[in-house]
């Protein structure tokens, strides 16, 4: 009889044998500064997570560092917003600042991504400009598009986080980024963003005006090729990372992304996801800790080299705990 069970026996042989690893390296932790607010403040539907302050959020990246979490990804959210999200390429935008600070403060010791999208920053809450129909304009937005990444550059952004899902956006920002001189700048391209159901609490955090949906920039859920064909297109315009949003409801097109691309993988474990979770475990119908493993080992083990999570500072710090 062949017994598999063998390899189970104890917990060092069961991590001896292990298939997949999850370290702090692998994790990426999303920060959200209000502009504004005089102190930080817990956002709805995402316990534990908060709208940092100008000066909160330097000292939060100082914990991140001490817990070796090796990358930040910034969102922010300004006072005045506009039709043409203006102040996310304003020199001195809230966006701008927070990223000028972070990189003064700690240069290389925290890899600095910066979302680059204008749905923060409009008063409709779309991702782009809207045309005389108030359809989303692809190519205007485009334009738009290069303006921020060039500021967000020199402000000091080690990559920028291309979430807007235009066509076309990766290789006008590279373009843009190189006309610029910022040719060390990375491109982390949102390479298969689904329009899903699992952003809600995100919105919260961002305080989107958005009426309706992004269904006609965002991907439809029922696809996977298109997922594919999206991150080819993101690959030979020059993106250096690409990812995948949401994560556990796609860790299908994880896994095949990963066995195409060149180009290293991540995943974002989205607000909802996070919720639920964190829902679940408030009401003891989960264990909340080993869950939360349990759905960033299977992001892993699908293929993600890299994850985007709320849980990124804490879990960090209990693989310290835990290592010997």
């Amino acid at each position: 009889m062949i017994r598999p069970r063998r390899l189970r026996g104890s917990s060092k042989l069961r991590e001896m044998v292990a298939e997949t690893s999850l370290l702090p390296q692998h994790l990426i932790q999303p920060v959200f500064v209000r502009e504004g607010l005089t102190e930080p403040r817990e956002i709805a539907g995402m316990p534990g997570v908060l709208q940092h302050t100008e000066d909160s959020y330097l000292e939060y990246l100082d914990e991140l560092v001490l817990a070796k979490v090796p990358s930040v990804m910034f969102f922010a959210v300004p006072e005045v917003r506009d039709e043409l999200g203006t102040e996310a390429y304003h020199p001195n935008g809230i966006l701008s600042r927070v990223v000028r600070l972070a990189r003064e403060r700690f240069g290389d010791q925290l890899v600095i991504i910066a979302d680059l999208c204008l749905d923060e920053f409009t008063s409709h809450g779309h991702c782009g400009v809207l045309d005389d129909h108030g359809a989303v304009d692809n190519d205007a937005t485009l334009e738009l598009y290069c303006k921020m990444a060039e500021v967000l550059a020199k402000a000091g952004a080690h990559m920028l986080g291309t979430s807007g899902m235009m066509d076309g956006q990766v290789g006008a920002i590279r373009k843009a980024l190189d006309s610029a001189g910022c040719i060390d700048v990375g491109i982390l391209a949102y390479a298969a963003k689904y329009a899903s159901a699992f952003y809600g609490p995100f919105r919260n955090a961002v305080e989107s005006e958005l009426a309706g949906d992004r269904k006609t920039y965002q991907q439809d859920y029922r696809n996977r090729k298109e997922s594919l064909l999206e991150v080819e297109l993101d690959i030979e315009q020059g993106a250096d990372i690409v990812m995948i949003k949401p994560a556990l409801s796609y860790l299908d097109i994880v896994s095949e992304v990963s066995k195409i691309s060149s180009v290293p993988v991540a995943a974002y474990v989205v607000s909802g996801e996070y919720a639920m979770v964190e829902a679940a475990a408030a009401a003891g119908f989960i264990d909340r800790l080993p869950a939360i493993f349990e759905m960033l080992y299977s992001v892993r083990r699908a293929g993600a080299q890299i994850i985007c999570t709320y849980w990124a500072l804490e879990i960090a710090r209990e693989i310290e705990k835990r290592t010997p």
